[in-house]
This record gives C-alpha cells, structure tokens and sequence, in this order.
C-alpha cells in the first residue's frame, strides 16, 4: 500500500511540474501587462504614452504607423509584421526618445 501513495505522490509531482505553454513572464498573449517586448508572442510591448501600462500588441500591418527599432523594447509604435518594412528617417535623438516612426511598407510590391 506504501508503494502505491509513493507512486501516486511521485506521479502527481510529474504532472505539476509540467510547465503552461502560456507562461507568467514569456510567451504573454496580446492585452497582457509586459515590461520588454521580448515576453510577448507578438514581439511588441506597446504602450499609450510615458505614463500608460505597457501591454503586448499585435505588429503593425501594411500601410500603419510603426518603429523601427526602440532603445529600450517598450514601443509607442510597434514594429512591422514579418514581410514588411518600417519606412522611417532614423535620427539619434529619435532613438533616444523612442520617436522614430513611419509607416509599415511591402517593399516587394512597392517596386513593381
């Protein structure tokens, strides 16, 4: 009888210790509360203004308003979806202050 709590016990440990394909800190769904875009699924931890809560967001699609590339993995813009370019003057002091935006392009068809 022993042997077979000690089995249940060391079964059920197994079964906790499997872990959530959602995690806690990575792999974050789209509206959920991230503080570096690298938590997200989508790549993007997007927030309103200075003083909003970040959240995961979807990438920009085509022809939308996006950053090319953020200092600190925080956009006020998110980045373009797989496929697509950020048209965008890229300045120092835009990298500084995260305000390099421009708009989300398909180089492919825009060349033909």
């Amino acid at each position: 009888m022993e042997k077979v709590l000690v089995l249940l016990l060391v079964a059920l440990t197994v079964a906790y210790a499997v872990p959530d394909p959602r995690g806690i800190i990575i792999n974050l769904d789209a509206g959920e509360l991230c503080l570096n875009s690298v938590q997200c699924k989508s790549k993007c931890c997007h927030r309103e203004t200075g003083l909003s809560l970040a959240r995961c967001a979807p990438k920009a699609s085509e022809n939308s308003e996006c950053s090319s590339w953020t200092l600190y993995g925080v956009y006020y813009k998110c980045p373009c979806e797989r496929g697509l370019t950020c048209e965008v003057d890229k300045t120092i002091v835009g990298s500084i202050t995260n305000t390099n935006f421009g708009i989300c392009l398909d180089v492919g068809s825009s060349s033909e």
